[in-house]
Order: structure tokens, then sequence, then C-alpha cells
């Protein structure tokens, strides 16, 4: 039975974007692996902004570690797009979070992601509880 496609309303944080001339492959729609160039700036942006990870230098990293993509509508440039970024779980030195992309205002999205971190230290590669100031945006954007 196929799920729903998720809605505006079920992401706690928004960002819009621009998509580029480049993402379009030659059947006229964002190829594929575009769509996780976008998650994963999603992602990162709103640990930039959130300032609940010192990038880049910081002693601590996120490493992906899962991801997958349901494609349910194509994208395309020149459309503006927007992603919806929710955390679904989070673990002891991980976290799942899922990604909304959405064409223009579409209330609907055209693809629903999922991108695991788990945060490590920068130099050994071994992972480290989340910080108390990471836990709270996380707690933020988690639904």
């Amino acid at each position: 039975m196929k799920r729903p496609r998720q809605t505006r309303e079920a992401y706690a944080e928004f960002t819009s974007m621009t998509t580029r001339w480049r993402d379009n492959d030659v059947y006229g729609h964002m190829n594929n692996v575009v769509f996780y160039e976008y998650v994963d700036t999603c992602v990162n942006g709103w640990l930039i902004r959130s300032g609940a990870l010192e990038v880049p230098g910081g002693p601590v990293i996120g490493l992906v570690v899962e991801s997958a993509c349901v494609f349910r509508a194509p994208l395309r440039f020149p459309e503006p797009l927007g992603t919806g970024l929710r955390a679904s779980r989070i673990g002891t030195s991980s976290v799942q979070y899922e990604v909304g992309l959405f064409e223009g205002d579409c209330r609907e999205a055209a693809a629903e992601a999922r991108f695991t971190h788990v945060y490590v230290d920068r130099e050994t590669r071994r992972p480290v509880p989340l910080s108390e100031e990471m836990r709270a945006a996380l707690e933020a954007i988690r639904v």
C-alpha cells in the first residue's frame, strides 16, 4: 500500500532554495542524485544556522551513515525549491533527519528523504554523545 505524500505541515523548519541550470538531465527534469545534494544542503545549512554544530573546523562532525529517498514528482530548473526539515529520531550520538523537497509553493512533497548522521570526534572518528546545545536545537525540529 502506497503511503500518502507528506505535506508542508509535517515539517518543522523550511528553507527556500533555487534550482540550478545544471540540475536538469537530458530528460528535462532534476536527476535523482541531485535531490541528495539539496537534502545535504538543507540539513547542513540548518546545523550552521542553528549554531548546534561548529562548521567548519569544530571538534565534532556529522557523518552520513544512511540515506534514502522516495521520489514522488519531478523537479526541474527554473522552478523554486522548498525544503522541509524535521528530526524524527534522536539517539545518543546519531540523528535521523527527514527532508521534504517541494516544488515552489506546492503543498505535497515531490520527494521525501531520510538522512542519518552519526556525530563523531573529528580526529578519532569515534562516536560522541550529542551536546546539550545540539539536543536543544534538535528538539525544536523534532516531529
